[in-house]
Order: structure tokens, then sequence, then C-alpha cells
């Protein structure tokens, strides 16, 4: 069930004014590796999960999108190392975390995961920065369980959008892959490609510079496309998960993630590219309006995953925030 927030009292700063960290970051590494990973044990499940070392009295925790994982925040959790240990977790039945038999993939389900790592892990509130399929689990979880959030980071996430267009897809058959019925000889198609050809159509989804894309991360995107495919919970997971995004945005009510939206009252960013193929930046405004105490960056020239393709940028105003929090003036 939604909550009231009861409105907060003085004039609301402009819903645009973002302002960004002068504080200096470490110089962005394009050539790190992810950060090592390993299975941890979160009640039934062993979700993989990739710790970035940094300030030890704060901690950020990233969740993906759908069809990503935990390799999503390489550089921007390199940049904000000095600020709050970084952890990045690959959700169930993405990256390299199995899921147990019977988990739903909704949404909520994947928000409860989330939100009982952090219970297990933290001694308090943590910063939450999510993308795409993230996001909306983000929301929910800051909805849900304000306790567990500090402050919230939405990139691009994947709130209510039932008017897709198929031509704005590198490749229109994705837009269709994981219907029902019809999607099953798509999904065929799809996984007839090579790992590289998989990595290539996500970078032309998901980036507005596909060729920004550096060399070496294309490789390790490859390679985990490799490695997945002969994991047999791979593509069911990426088909219910696809299902259930769907579900949610047809969903009414006080269930509906617009609904959800104004019950979040903790400090929150929303960042959007208007190269967005994937979840249009018309979203954007009315996604950090509903939001009490949410501001709005967007961002030019930038696709789907403005942490990968403008991590400086998002690394800047996302410490802007936690600066403001601390300063009281967000």
């Amino acid at each position: 069930m939604s909550r009231q927030v009861a409105p907060r009292s003085g004039k609301r700063p402009p819903l645009t004014h973002v302002p960004l960290s002068n504080t200096p970051l470490p110089p962005l590494d394009a050539t790190v590796s992810p950060w090592p990973g390993q299975q941890e044990r979160v009640g039934d499940l062993d979700l993989h999960v990739r710790r970035t070392p940094g300030a030890d009295d704060v901690t950020v925790v990233y969740v993906h999108g759908l069809g990503g994982s935990s390799t999503n925040w390489t550089d921007l959790a390199g940049l904000l190392a000095p600020h709050a240990g970084g952890v990045a977790l690959d959700l169930p039945g993405f990256g390299f975390s199995e899921p147990k038999d019977g988990f739903t993939f909704s949404l909520t389900a994947h928000s409860e995961v989330v939100a009982d790592f952090i219970e297990r892990n933290s001694t308090g509130p943590v910063h939450v920065v999510g993308n795409s399929m993230g996001g909306a689990v983000s929301l929910l979880l800051a909805a849900k369980r304000p306790d567990l959030v500090r402050t919230l980071t939405l990139i691009s996430p994947a709130m209510p959008d039932r008017r897709p267009d198929p031509r704005r897809l590198s490749d229109p058959r994705m837009a269709l892959a994981y219907l029902p019925f019809v999607g099953r000889r798509v999904r065929r198609q799809l996984a007839a490609m090579g790992p590289k050809e998989r990595a290539q159509q996500v970078i032309r989804l998901c980036f507005a510079d596909p060729e920004s894309f550096p060399a070496h991360r294309f490789d390790e995107l490859a390679d985990e496309h490799s490695k997945r495919a002969e994991f047999a919970w791979a593509n069911m997971a990426m088909a219910r998960s696809t299902l259930e995004i769907f579900r949610t945005w047809f969903t009414g009510g006080e269930r509906s993630l617009w609904a959800v939206a104004p019950t979040v009252d903790v400090p929150a960013l929303v960042v959007w590219g208007t190269k967005d193929k994937v979840i249009s930046v018309r979203r954007a405004a009315r996604t950090a309006q509903l939001m009490p105490r949410a501001r709005l960056l967007v961002l030019p020239k930038t696709g789907h995953v403005a942490q990968m393709e403008r991590p400086v940028t998002v690394a800047r105003a996302v410490l802007g925030m936690w600066e403001s929090v601390e300063a009281d003036t967000w």
C-alpha cells in the first residue's frame, strides 16, 4: 500500500538546479578492469557481488538494468570510491547470480532482494544508484524501505512508457524479443548471434555514440555474454523480468510506479539522456516532479546508460547531491 507524504515546508529548489560537485575526483581510468566479484549468501540466494574499495563509513549500492550486470558500474564506482565504498549486485538471473526456484522476477521481488542485502551488510542507510530496471527496483525500495536509503539516484529508470517505438532501436527485433508467443521465434534468432554480435547490439541500443565505447570494454561485454550463454537460466530470467516490467507498466492505481513515486521522500536525483532509445527522456520531468525531494539532470547526446557514457558528469552530480544533503541544502 502506498503511503501519503506530508508536504514539506519551504520553497522547493528549481527542479533542474543540480549542483555539480567541485571536489576533485580520481582520474578516469578507462583501462581498469571490472572490480573483483564473489558469491555472497543473502537468505536463500547466492548473489554475485562486486565491491569497490573506498570510504569505510559510507556505502553506495549500485543496481543494474535489464540485461545488465554489476560490470555496468565499473567507472562510476571508481570515481566515487574516495567518498563511498561501492557495492554492485548482480540481480537474480543476471550476471552471475543464479535465481532460486520459484523466484518471480517481479520488480518487487528484485527490490526485496536488494533490501535484504542492505539489511545484512550495512548498519545504517546507504546511497542507492539504479539504472533502467534497476532504477524502478530502487524506486520501490526507497518507497517501501526508506529507512535503508540515504539518497536515491535514478538513471533512466524504467518508468511506464506505453508508446514504445521500435524504430528507435538499433535492431527492431529487440522490441519483440521478450513478448509472449511472438517473442519465442525472435529470441531464437537473436540467440543465434555470436557473443560479439550481441554485445554490439547492446552498445548500439544503449549508447548515443556507440563509437565512444572503449574497445577493451567491448571485449569484456562479449566475454560476459559468452559465459552467460552457458547458463540454462539466463534467457528465462531475461524473458520473465521483461514481462514483469511490462506488467508493471500496465498496472494502475496505487501499484503504478507513477503512484509510488510521490511516496518517495528521500533526497533523489534523476538523470536522463536526451538520446535514450530504451526509455524516452519524455518521462524525465514527470518522474522528478512527482518525488518531493528530487531534482533532474538531463544530459545531451547521451543514451540509456549515462553512468557508462558520461561517468564523470554523473559522478559530479551524485557527489553534488551527497554534499548538498550533508549541508541541508537539497
